[in-house]
């Protein structure tokens, strides 16, 4: 995964660090991942695949993306792993389970990096809409941060702008998501800024494409490997023929 770092010139003062042993220079960190998912119910989740797909078809295409995301953080290096719920979602084996919050999305985001935090762990946080990352890539972002001790952060973007992970040092960060709006263009810009704007010094990850639309569908499923639920579930629950 290339990384672009923030330039250092636009970087506010350095946070403190949080905890954490030193090793030659080299701070190393436990990791956790965590996953933001709603309960795949017909007509709440992936509405805007419909039309073409209806809301059962859309609800089988979002269980089919939350089952590889799964199991590509069940893969992935991590202490602990944490399945953060909006309905009733079996956590996999080995992983906890956290309802979320009530609120918007910004305010939910915030506590779930809250109420999962622990004193010199970082946390990862993914949602169920990118599932063509692997092990690996979850791997590249909890690395920079292991091996990068003037990191606070790591930001992956989506294409559509807004973003689909963030992995932070200390939780307290996440405070600054409460007041951005999500699902807006300049979201992971804002998202960006207000870090810095608190003295986080941030690394961006790859930019992936997220699924919301019948033709990210389309286009996810084509990176995905075809034997993936996902990739199925797409050839199996939603018909070419166009978007409404």
């Amino acid at each position: 995964m290339t990384v672009a770092t923030v330039p250092a010139s636009t970087r506010a003062g350095r946070l403190a660090p949080p905890g954490g042993q030193q090793t030659g220079g080299r701070r190393t960190a436990e990791v956790q991942l965590l996953v933001i998912a709603k309960q795949p119910i017909p007509g709440r989740v992936k509405t805007r695949l419909c039309p073409p797909a209806t809301p059962r078809q859309a609800a089988a295409i979002a269980a089919a993306a939350l089952a590889d995301t799964l199991a590509a953080a069940s893969a992935a290096r991590a202490a602990h792993r944490t399945v953060v719920v909006d309905g009733v979602i079996a956590a996999p084996a080995g992983w906890a389970a956290v309802l979320q919050r009530t609120g918007t999305l910004s305010d939910r985001l915030t506590a779930a990096f809250a109420d999962t935090a622990c004193d010199g762990v970082t946390s990862l946080l993914i949602g169920m809409d990118t599932p063509q990352i692997t092990s690996t890539d979850l791997d590249t972002i909890t690395a920079m941060l292991a091996d990068e001790t003037d990191l606070d952060a790591v930001l992956g973007p989506a294409a559509d702008g807004g973003w689909w992970c963030l992995a932070l040092r200390t939780a307290r960060l996440a405070d600054v998501l409460r007041s951005i709006p999500t699902s807006r263009p300049d979201t992971a810009v804002r998202t960006l800024a207000a870090l810095r704007a608190v003295g986080g010094r941030v690394a961006l990850g790859d930019t992936l494409r997220d699924v919301d639309t019948a033709s990210d569908a389309w286009a996810v499923a084509a990176m995905c490997d075809p034997t993936s639920h996902f990739a199925r579930a797409v050839r199996d629950h939603l018909p070419h023929g166009g978007e409404a």
